[in-house]
């Protein structure tokens, strides 16, 4: 008896390995959005795609993130929304709008076509600023900060 027994243990342990493979989460099929409110993020003008992509150690894997700035470019701007148009200077339809939280940063797991739309960065306010050129690259800490001025609104 105790043989069948130990065989019963080994089949259903197979079973179970094979079944379910990993325990671990795929971290692209995560979502994490920014939200008006929102106090989760961290890492405040660094290039968020640079651990939120597929391999990286971010939870879920971003396809539009970045980091806004108040006007004076002293502090985080807390509120705000970044939306992508058809159109330059807010022109055409919009597209997508990913609100800015708490920490400054935005951010969304969602799909997002962003290739040859313009964004607009609103603040708290209601000020809008606009970027001159389309994007290419939904990374936008990756200029900005960089080789390009800050993202900043009121």
């Amino acid at each position: 008896m105790k043989f069948y027994s130990f065989l019963t243990v080994v089949f259903l342990g197979s079973i179970l390995v094979f079944a379910f493979p990993s325990c671990k989460k795929n971290k692209c099929g995560e979502t994490n959005v920014s939200f008006s409110g929102g106090s989760k993020s961290h890492n405040f003008g660094q290039n968020c795609l640079n651990c939120h992509k597929s391999g990286g150690e971010g939870e879920g894997c971003f396809n539009v993130a970045g980091s806004a700035s108040n006007s004076a470019l002293t502090s985080n701007l807390t509120g705000g929304s970044i939306k992508l148009y058809t159109g330059a200077n807010g022109t055409g339809t919009l597209k997508y709008t990913i609100q800015i939280d708490n920490k400054g940063n935005f951010y969304t797991t969602e799909s997002v076509d962003y290739s040859g739309l313009y964004p607009a960065i609103t603040g708290p306010s209601g000020s809008t600023s606009y970027m001159s050129s389309s994007l290419n690259s939904g990374a936008c800490n990756s200029c900005h900060g960089v080789s390009t001025g800050k993202l900043f609104s009121n």
